[in-house]
């Protein structure tokens, strides 16, 4: 959709806005490289449309997604999507994984006035499931969403993008796993147990 609008976008271009709500980082290139003709409203809702489609037609979860969301649920703990993602995007997700059963409660970025980095969309999922902030564990993959958990008050796991791993931008996170695969029921007891949380993970840049 960029490409068509003159503003082809590369990785890093894109991993700039990773996170964002779709309407903050259309807002974001249009405020840099302004372009004519079709408006921001209409951007995001054609760039929404298409990865809704996209997501029902031949999405994938990330490795270790499917036995993560698994593992809390035998252990009887609550799961919640909290994604910046519109709704439709994340109802088509959830279909396309089979994974609704075991998602307690989920929201949108696109419901609460502000998205990710903001934490009202992490603040509004704990309230849906009846937890504190301060109770919850967040798994994050960007870092505009890993901020919006951490001011939300919750403890932070990050599965960066490989190339992205070994920043020191993720210092303020409370752990960095290079897959999902390794989200684990140590991982998880090492917070009730109040363990140094670095020293359980590997860590950034190694691993795949």
């Amino acid at each position: 959709m960029f490409g068509r609008l003159g503003l082809p976008l590369n990785e890093a271009d894109v991993r700039e806005t990773m996170g964002l709500r779709i309407d903050d980082a259309v807002s974001h290139w249009r405020r840099r490289r302004p372009w004519q003709g079709a408006p921001p409203s209409e951007v995001a809702a054609t760039i929404t449309a298409r990865v809704t489609e996209l997501i029902g037609a031949r999405g994938e979860p990330m490795p270790g997604a499917i036995e993560a969301i698994g593992l809390c649920h035998r252990l009887g703990l609550p799961v919640a999507v909290c994604s910046g993602s519109y709704a439709s995007v994340i109802r088509a997700a959830l279909d396309r994984l089979g994974v609704g059963p075991e998602v307690t409660a989920w929201r949108s970025a696109e419901w609460e006035p502000y998205g990710k980095p903001h934490p009202g969309v992490y603040l509004s999922t704990a309230s849906a499931l009846g937890v504190a902030p301060t109770g919850c564990l967040a798994v994050e993959d960007s870092f505009n969403g890993a901020i919006a958990a951490k001011a939300a008050r919750m403890r932070v796991v990050v599965v960066p993008e490989p190339d992205a791993a070994a920043s020191p931008r993720w210092s303020f996170c409370d752990a960095l796993i290079p897959s999902l695969t390794r989200f684990d029921r140590t991982l998880i007891e090492s917070f009730n147990r109040g363990a140094d949380h670095r020293s359980v993970v590997e860590p950034p840049g190694r691993g795949g």
